[in-house]
């Protein structure tokens, strides 16, 4: 629910009971991601979206119900009958929805996590969504930090929070949205109990070296992604605030000093994007970013540029190995020419990159258009969009 938390937070703060239905599992070609959120609120305000357009009707009304009943509940939708005008997807996929009303009361650990998020700090939210015991731990919810947990999962709940505490702060460290299944008294052979965990990892870090008019645009579309974007430049007149609005970050130092400086905070969600195409500059910080674990470095330049950038790192002793991680000449080709065309063609390699796909036309290509990518780090979405 991070995209929503505003309107999350604003009727949490009201004292209102509000409803919030949430993706937690999907089948073949489901249009949202496990994460995403819909709020609706008692007066009838929808913020947000769970499958963009097709079942939101129906969501719509299990939430006013609810928030009138108090009671969670669980929900599925599959493929629609046209014959029968029944609610489904059109995309032939599945949504696996949970719909929960939300109070003070419900979830006294609401505004911690809200908390969390808007600092950056890493926590995970695990709710049980079905419990088939009939032991009434449907929409209990336990809260999990890295140093410490809180929620009372019911019945069984000391063996169960002992396991889920485990699985869940393994799934936080990765960034990760998703089912998991236990037995009814907590056993992690079981399948019986399902719980649902939501991880919201600090956003991803995009780095943007070199504070020109590319490095706004690509700064645009970084923060609208999803990133945490840092513009980095050592030349003062160039690297302003006002030049950079929707950066979190703009700093002036050389680009490998402050490399350097944050190495330790670079992971495989780290885009690198070095957009100076001066030697002077873009050699020191890519051989720098090169010894990073960055899931993406990519370098702005001609093809003649690129491969005098080559020869320049090699001879500054970077490997084989390590400029295969280089994406140069930077993005797809799209035959972009304006900053902001450039901006998107670099974004476009991220997502690529991110989730494997061809890179060519959707009519050109077959088969599922979403691609499951074991492993990946869901960068957030939703109240969660990680994921992505």
């Amino acid at each position: 629910m991070r995209d929503i938390r505003t309107a999350v937070s604003d009727l949490y703060a009201s004292g209102e009971v509000f409803a919030l239905a949430t993706v937690v599992d999907t089948d073949k070609s489901a249009p949202r991601d496990p994460g995403a959120a819909m709020l609706v609120s008692a007066s009838g305000e929808v913020v947000g979206s769970v499958s963009g357009g097709c079942v939101e009707g129906a969501v719509y009304e299990e939430a006013l119900e609810a928030i009138r009943t108090g009671v969670p509940v669980r929900r599925t939708y599959g493929v629609s009958d046209e014959e029968a005008f029944s609610v489904g997807l059109t995309c032939g996929g599945t949504l696996h929805m949970f719909v929960e009303p939300v109070s003070r009361a419900s979830y006294g650990q609401l505004g911690a996590v809200l908390g969390a998020i808007e600092g950056h700090r890493p926590v995970a939210v695990a709710t049980v969504v079905s419990d088939p015991s009939g032991a009434g731990r449907t929409g209990r919810r336990r809260v999990v930090w890295p140093d410490h947990a809180e929620g009372d999962l019911g019945p069984g709940g000391a063996r169960l929070s002992d396991a889920l505490d485990d699985d869940v702060r393994g799934m936080l460290a990765q960034g990760s949205t998703g089912l998991l299944r236990y037995g009814s008294d907590g056993q992690r052979r079981g399948d019986e109990l399902e719980v649902f965990v939501q991880s919201f990892a600090p956003a991803p870090r995009m780095l943007v070296f070199g504070a020109i008019d590319f490095a706004a645009a690509v700064a645009d579309l970084g923060s609208y992604l999803g990133y945490r974007v840092t513009v980095c430049d050592a030349r003062p007149v160039f690297a302003t605030a006002k030049r950079f609005p929707t950066a979190d970050e703009v700093v002036v130092k050389w680009p490998h000093v402050f490399l350097d400086e944050i190495a330790h905070e670079i992971d495989e969600r780290t885009a690198v994007c070095v957009l100076t195409h001066d030697p002077k500059f873009d050699v020191p910080v890519l051989k720098a970013a090169l010894g990073t674990r960055a899931g993406y470095i990519g370098a702005m330049g001609s093809r003649r540029t690129h491969e005098d950038r080559l020869e320049r790192l090699r001879e500054a002793g970077v490997g084989e190995e390590a400029l295969g991680r280089l994406h140069s000449p930077i993005g797809l080709d799209l035959g972009a020419r304006t900053p902001e065309e450039t901006a998107v063609s670099i974004a476009a390699e991220l997502v690529r990159s991110r989730w494997g796909g061809t890179g060519r036309a959707l009519s050109e290509t077959s088969g599922r258009i979403h691609r499951d990518v074991p492993g990946a780090p869901l960068v957030p979405a939703g109240f969660g969009h990680a994921a992505p």
